[in-house]
Parts: C-alpha cells; structure tokens; sequence
C-alpha cells in the first residue's frame, strides 16, 4: 500500500478496530484503581509513550520480536500474564506489583504496558498493516490516542463523581471482566504455541 493513499473509510475502519482493542472506557475503572490507590501517572506521558511505542512496532516490531526468537503469539501470553495479576489486584484487593524502582508511578507499567501498548494492540497493528496504507492506519491510531489523553485526563473528576462506593464497585465488577479477558488472550494464543 502508498503511504500516501490516504482513504477516509479504511481511516474510519482502522480507527473503530483499534478503539476497540485500545478500550480506553473499558479500562476506566483500572484507572480509577489506580488512582484510588494513590498511584500517580501523567496523561501526557502515557499518551505520548504509548503513541511512540505503537508507532514503532507497527514499523519495525515483528523484526525486533523475530530478532530474539519471540513470535507474537508468544508475546501475547507474556502480556496475558500480566493482564491476570492486575485482575487480581482489582478483584482480591492485594498489591502484587510493588513497583519499588518507579515509586508510586503507575505512567508505564502498567498503563502504557500492558494496557495501552500492549500484545492486543500490537497483533491488531500487524493485522491491519496488511489490509490498509500506513497513513490511514498512523492517523487512525493519533486519533484514538487522543480519546487516550482526554480520559486520562479526566479520571480525578470522574472518581469524584462516582465516590468511593462506586469506584470500588467498579473495581471489583471489572476485576473479574479483566481475568475473563487475561484468560480469553492465554488460552487463544497458548493454543497456537502447544499445537
């Protein structure tokens, strides 16, 4: 595909799907986790980092994984093993990630990895690298990273909003979603390594 053959319906195509795997929404109530737990993270970074990071791999990540010998499915178990231990954070109220050498920073791990940058995301880019030009997807991606940005921005208010009653309802409702979905991502691409 050109570069420049920019198409206004593979743009509105390739934003959908990645706004669907990025589920920005869905991750609200993680954010509000986080928040609640006073762990601190910048919208801007996450946004900025993740973008960054996207961009690269859609570019250059299926080399980089070849390079060590890591397929994407490989990768995508790693990221679901990550995924489980932040479900079970959200819905058995412990703290499994300690995070000593970030502090109370939660800016990369775990927003930018695994819940923006992560193995979703990078299988989707792949995917969609095949069927769309690299200028509907680099602009369909810069949108969905700024619905990113406003949310991050705007998870104080909306912790207020709900109150400590309702973020805590909503932690452990999407605790339990989330370990749903960390299983989903295992089973589907362990399958793929074992067969």
């Amino acid at each position: 595909m050109d570069f420049l053959s920019f198409n206004f319906q593979n743009f509105v195509s390739a934003f959908i799907v990645l706004f669907a795997i990025l589920d920005v929404a869905g991750s609200l109530p993680i954010f509000l986790d986080l928040s609640q737990r006073h762990k601190e993270f910048s919208a801007v970074k996450a946004t900025v980092i993740s973008f960054f990071v996207l961009l690269v791999f859609f570019f250059i990540g299926e080399g980089i994984l070849n390079l060590f010998g890591v397929d994407v499915s490989s990768f995508a178990v790693a990221g679901s093993l990550v995924i489980f231990v932040i479900a079970c954070e959200m819905t058995f109220g412990v703290e499994i990630f300690k995070m000593d050498a970030l502090g109370s920073n939660a800016t990369l791990v775990p927003i930018v990895f695994p819940l923006l940058a992560g193995p979703g995301a990078f299988t989707t880019l792949l995917s969609l690298k095949a069927e769309y030009s690299t200028i509907d997807i680099t602009l369909a991606l810069l949108a969905n990273m700024l619905i990113v940005y406003v949310v991050l921005r705007n998870v104080k208010p909306v912790a207020k909003l709900l109150g400590q009653g309702g973020v805590f309802m909503l932690r452990k409702f999407f605790g339990i979603i989330l370990l749903a979905i960390a299983v989903k991502l295992f089973m589907g691409n362990i399958t793929t390594l074992i067969g």
